[in-house]
């Protein structure tokens, strides 16, 4: 896990949500308290948050980026391909970054060693310093709480914010929803 950063996505019957909190630090200074981590792809179809370096993560978005248009948005082809070139890339490989990338049907954890990783659940990822906070109180919050896949973000992004000395909340959402 890496210090400086929660990303939470929730993957839900109405919507898919990716949170994510602005704190960025320099060991145990803060330097900003209102960064954005996270940003929507491939023609609002696909939504993304980064926990590591933000030069990394521009870096990583912006190759992320070139799969999912290289395979018509595909989230499933891209996140694969996109995984051994991350792996290959003798620079890239070293980063310690983070990835989450979700659309209406899949969401995954991505990393410089490779991994691939679609939660079990298939529905509520995490990743940064406070990621383990935001998914315990997501999952609460999904069994005993009749909330919205937002405010079930949200919330849970708050809690992680109460817990992490390297999450803060100032939280940002993003949202993809069914069209009804």
């Amino acid at each position: 896990m890496f210090d400086a950063t929660t990303i939470l996505a929730y993957k839900g019957e109405n919507s898919a949500v990716i949170g994510g909190d602005g704190q960025v630090t320099f060991g145990d200074s803060i330097l900003k308290a209102n960064a954005t981590k996270i940003r929507t792809l491939y023609k609002g179809e696909i939504l993304a948050g980064f926990a590591g370096s933000t030069a990394d993560a521009f870096n990583l978005f912006d190759m992320f980026e070139e799969f999912l248009t290289n395979r018509k948005g595909d989230l499933v082809k891209s996140v694969i391909d996109f995984s051994k070139a991350w792996r290959k890339d003798k620079v890239l490989r070293r980063l310690e970054a983070m990835m989450i990338v979700l659309n209406k049907e899949h969401i995954f954890i991505l990393t410089g060693n490779g991994d691939v990783v679609e939660p079990e659940d298939g529905e509520i990822a995490s990743i940064g310093s406070g990621g383990n906070y935001a998914i315990s109180a997501a999952r609460a919050l999904k069994r005993h709480a009749n909330m919205s896949e937002e405010d079930l973000v949200r919330e849970s992004l708050k809690i992680a914010g109460e817990l992490c000395i390297y999450t803060n909340q100032n939280i940002k959402i993003l949202k993809l929803e069914d069209k009804a």
